[in-house]
């Protein structure tokens, strides 16, 4: 790093749950005087979101520990969109501020692009962190058209890449990023946070068990996201379907924790099959799912076009084997295909009711790939990400120091 502190501002939509942990850590390096900067204040009082097809109020600090500012905008700033809302007054803030560096969360976003531009013509360094991969989302003739003018702009007007994981970095490369200004900065949430809880829910499990009307010992199968076409959440009720009735695995359970527009299809579906084991705990805000990463045995994630999926993350701080499909994110760098879960093929419902057969079927593989998990997931948290931000800053500190002279 250079000698004198680097000024960086951070551009993002709201304030997010997942992120709030990761400002206050960066927040408190020396070096780095961080200033965030958010479009909208939706997520800082209970809003309706659309996934989860209910009000959410989060129940942890969005806020505390970093300096942090909400932009004016011309019209409601709790719209959240492509274009809204209509923002303004960065440009002055970072004059003010003397800013150095500008980081930006996602580049699909009109105000994120101007701002970008903005902070390239006045010889700032620009950084960008996205959740784009080759199947993060659907992309048809028209994106494919557009793709490499698009990418040829980001490219002249943003010099770093601050990746999230594998599949991430390999789509930068593969669409013109040069690999010097690629640098590592994990898709994480709060390793400790979720550690420590998960551990402390073992004291309170079975009456989680008898609160959800579930025999004591059997083993539990968990899924916690929202109830939409795109998370693939009847793939699982069926694959349980396959498996729900087999000896040999002594009567599993399926918890859906979560809610959203599929929830009525899949308790009709549930009842149509006969499936006696299958819970629907509803939605859990962020302090209440540790105890339901410790109820289960194996997590799974089935989504197709699936960003990363930090539910993936969370889980593997509890310790327990998980299964995501191949159209998740995080399965290139969080699952190690029979070593801490399996990765199948989004949509094979039979793949994915051959994974969960695999790991019920000995308690003993269970706990093994949890253990292999919790392993792995310490590897892949916030330290990581502060190095690969430093390591970015390191790249770009002597036109930083040049800039100042």
């Amino acid at each position: 790093m250079a000698t004198e502190t680097v000024r960086l501002a951070y551009l993002v939509s709201h304030p997010i749950q997942y992120q709030a942990p990761l400002l206050r850590r960066i927040a408190a390096e020396p070096g780095i005087a961080l200033k965030v900067f958010f479009c909208s204040s939706i997520s800082t009082r209970a809003y309706r979101d659309e996934g989860f097809g209910t009000d959410v109020a989060w129940d942890v600090p969005l806020l505390d520990g970093y300096d942090h500012a909400f932009l004016p905008a011309l019209d409601d700033p709790a719209g959240l969109g492509r274009i809204r809302p209509l923002n303004h007054g960065l440009a002055r803030a970072l004059k003010q501020g003397r800013f150095d560096v500008l980081w930006v969360h996602g580049y699909m976003r009109l105000y994120h692009l101007a701002s970008m531009a903005l902070a390239h013509r006045r010889g700032m360094v620009v950084l960008n962190r996205d959740e784009a991969w080759e199947r993060s989302a659907a992309r048809g003739r028209l994106k494919a058209a557009i793709k490499e003018p698009f990418y040829a702009a980001l490219r002249r007007i943003c010099d770093g890449w601050l990746v999230i994981g594998s599949a991430n970095r390999d789509y930068y490369l593969a669409n013109g990023m040069r690999p010097e200004t690629v640098f590592p900065m994990p898709y994480a949430v709060d390793n400790h946070w979720f550690a420590t809880r998960a551990a402390a829910a073992a004291a309170t499990r079975e009456s989680l068990r008898a609160e959800l009307g579930l025999a004591p010992g059997s083993p539990v199968v968990l899924y916690a996201s929202k109830f939409m076409a795109r998370k693939r959440p009847d793939d699982l009720l069926e694959a349980y379907a396959r498996i729900a009735r087999d000896p040999a695995l002594r009567d599993p359970a399926l918890v859906f924790v979560g809610d959203g527009e599929l929830r009525g299809s899949l308790e009709r579906r549930t009842a149509e099959l006969g499936l006696e084991h299958v819970r629907f705990a509803g939605f859990r805000n962020q302090r209440e799912l540790p105890r339901f990463y410790d109820l289960c045995d194996v997590f799974v994630l089935p989504s197709a076009l699936e960003p990363w999926g930090l539910a993936v993350n969370e889980a593997m701080n509890a310790a327990r084997a998980v299964v995501v499909s191949n159209e998740v994110g995080a399965a290139a760098d969080l699952v190690r295909d029979g070593d801490n879960g399996f990765i199948f093929p989004a949509g094979n419902r039979d793949a994915l009711a051959d994974s969960l057969r695999r790991i019920l079927a000995d308690p003993a593989t269970t706990r093994q790939m949890g253990e292999q998990s919790r392993a792995l997931i310490a590897t892949w948290g916030f330290e990581q990400d502060v190095a690969g931000l430093k390591q970015a800053l390191d790249r770009f500190a002597p036109r930083i120091a040049g800039k100042r002279r």
